[in-house]
C-alpha cells in the first residue's frame, strides 16, 4: 500500500472508532480482518498513523482546524512524521485509494505554528484534567503532558532467576540497557512507519529469560523493598508483572501470595509463573483464602486500579473517554483496597500502594486521606529511598512527603506513582 491508502484506512478507523466509540486495539484488529490484503508493514504503518492521531488529537485538529477522523489524521501525520503538509499532499497524487488531498484553506491552516495554540491543546489532554495536571507537575504540567503525548520504547525486565540483563541483550538486535531500573531492557520508540519486534516470538522469551514491563513498573517493585525470606501479598496482581518482578528480587525465596478481585486477571499469572521458573508464589483466587494472612505480611503490594493517566502514550485512546464520574469510581475503590489492605500487614510491616495515574486525586490524596483513617500507619522517607535506591539519578523523580512520581518527561518512563507507608512495631 501506498502512503494514501495507509491515510485512507487510518480515516476509516478513526471513523470506526468514534461512530461506535470502541478502543483503538479493537477497531485496528477489525480492519485487518476485513482487509487480509494488507500485510504486516502495511498494518504497522497504519496503526502508527491512527495512534499518533489519537496521542496528538487536540493539537493536530487545531492545526487543521476541525476535530475530525480526517483532520487528526492529516494532523497527526504532520506532526508525527515530520512530513509538511505540501510533502504529504503531493505523496497522495496520483494514488486512487488516497483520501481527498488537503485544500487550499487546510494548507494554510497547517501552516500555523502549535506554539500560538492553548495550553491545553498543546498539552493534548481534555480540558478537565488540566486542574489536577497543573497540581501535579506545576508550571512544568504542558511539557509533562506532551510527554505523555509521545511515542513509547518497548521496555522488558530481565529474568534474574534465569539471565542476567547482559545475555538479554545479546539475544535481542536494537536493545540496550535501561537508564535506571537495574534489570530494564529498552528498544527505542518506533520510528517513521516502523514497528516493534515481536519479541515474544523470540527463543529467550520462551526459555523465561525476560517479560515485557514498562521500566516505570519495575522501578516500582524494586522500591518495594522486597526481599529474600519476606512474606509478600500482592492483593491486585491482575496478570502477574510485579508478582514476577517480586519473585525475582526475593530469588525464589520467602513466599508471594498473588491475589485479584476479578479471577478473569488473574488467568494469565500460571503460564507466566512456569515459564519464569518462579517458585516462591501461591495464587488465591478465591477472597477466603486470605483470611489466614491477616495480621501476618510483611509487605502487601497494592498495584491499585486507576485511571491509567500515566500509560496514554501505549493507550492514547483512554485518555478521551476517560470521564471524571469515571474517576470518581476509580477513586472509590482506591479507598476500598486500600483499607482492606490494611488487615493484612503485620506490625513493623509496610503497604507499598502503586498506581500508574499522574492525577494527585488517586495518589498524594490517597495516602493522605488512608494516614487520616489510620493512624497506625505512617510515611516513609521517599526521597531517601530514591537516593538510597538510585543514588546516580536524584532528580529522575519528584519526591515528597506522600510518594514518588515518575514520567516520561522526568525519568523516561511510563507515568508512575509509588508509596510506602508503615505500621507502627
Amino acid at each position: 500500500m501506498r502512503l494514501g491508502g495507509r491515510l485512507a484506512a487510518a480515516i476509516e478507523i478513526l471513523e470506526d472508532m468514534e461512530r461506535r466509540h470502541r478502543p483503538a486495539a479493537d477497531a485496528l484488529k477489525d480492519w485487518g480482518l476485513s482487509h487480509r490484503f494488507a500485510g504486516a508493514g502495511d498494518r504497522a504503518a497504519i496503526g502508527n498513523i491512527v495512534y499518533d492521531a489519537l496521542r496528538r488529537r487536540r493539537s493536530a485538529g487545531w492545526l487543521l482546524g476541525a476535530d475530525t477522523p480526517r483532520a487528526v489524521a492529516f494532523g497527526g501525520m504532520i506532526l508525527g512524521s515530520g512530513r509538511s503538509a505540501q510533502k504529504i499532499n503531493a505523496a497522495l497524487d496520483g494514488d486512487r485509494f488516497a483520501p481527498e488531498p488537503l485544500s487550499s484553506d487546510e494548507l494554510a491552516a497547517a501552516s500555523r505554528d502549535l506554539a500560538d495554540a492553548p495550553e491545553a491543546v498543546r498539552a493534548d489532554v481534555p480540558d478537565w484534567c488540566v486542574p489536577m495536571l497543573e497540581q501535579a507537575f506545576g508550571h512544568d504540567w504542558v511539557e509533562e503532558a506532551k510527554g505523555l503525548a509521545a511515542r513509547p520504547p518497548l521496555d522488558l525486565r530481565a529474568n534474574t532467576l534465569l539471565a542476567s540483563r547482559d545475555k538479554v541483550i545479546g539475544e535481542l538486535p536494537g536493545a540496550s540497557a535501561t537508564a535506571i531500573a537495574p534489570q530494564g531492557i529498552r528498544i527505542p520508540p518506533i520510528e517513521g512507519d516502523g514497528r516493534h519486534p515481536n519479541v515474544q516470538v523470540e527463543p529467550a522469551f520462551q526459555k523465561g529469560w525476560f517479560e515485557i514491563q514498562d521500566e516505570g513498573s519495575q522501578i516500582a517493585a524494586g522500591l518495594t523493598g522486597a526481599a529474600p525470606g519476606m512474606q509478600v501479598l500482592d492483593l491486585c496482581a491482575g496478570a502477574g508483572g510485579k508478582t514476577l518482578a517480586l519473585a525475582a528480587t526475593m530469588d525464589n525465596r520467602g513466599q508471594i501470595f498473588a491475589h485479584d478481585s476479578e479471577k478473569a486477571r488473574l488467568a494469565p499469572i500460571f503460564d507466566r509463573l512456569k515459564r519464569a521458573e518462579c517458585r516462591n508464589v501461591q495464587v488465591i483466587a478465591n477472597p477466603a483464602g486470605l483470611a489466614d494472612l491477616e495480621g501476618r505480611m510483611d509487605l502487601v503490594l497494592i498495584d491499585a486500579p486507576c485511571t491509567g493517566s500515566g500509560t496514554w502514550r501505549r493507550r492514547p485512546d483512554a485518555k478521551w473517554r476517560l470521564t471524571e464520574r469515571q474517576l470518581d469510581v476509580r477513586i472509590g475503590e482506591q479507598r476500598s483496597i486500600l483499607d482492606n489492605a490494611a488487615r493484612y500487614v503485620k506490625p513493623g510491616g509496610a503497604i507499598a500502594y502503586v498506581t500508574c495515574s499522574v492525577f494527585p486525586r488517586e495518589n498524594q490524596d490517597q495516602v493522605a486521606a488512608f494516614l487520616d483513617r489510620h493512624p497506625d500507619f505512617s510515611t516513609v522517607d521517599h526521597a531517601a529511598i530514591w537516593t538510597g535506591m538510585f543514588p546516580a539519578h536524584p532528580d529522575k523523580a519528584r519526591t515528597g512527603e506522600h510518594g514518588i512520581v515518575l514520567t516520561p518527561l522526568r525519568s523516561g518512563t511510563d507515568g508512575f506513582f509509588f508509596a510506602s507507608m508503615r505500621r507502627a512495631g
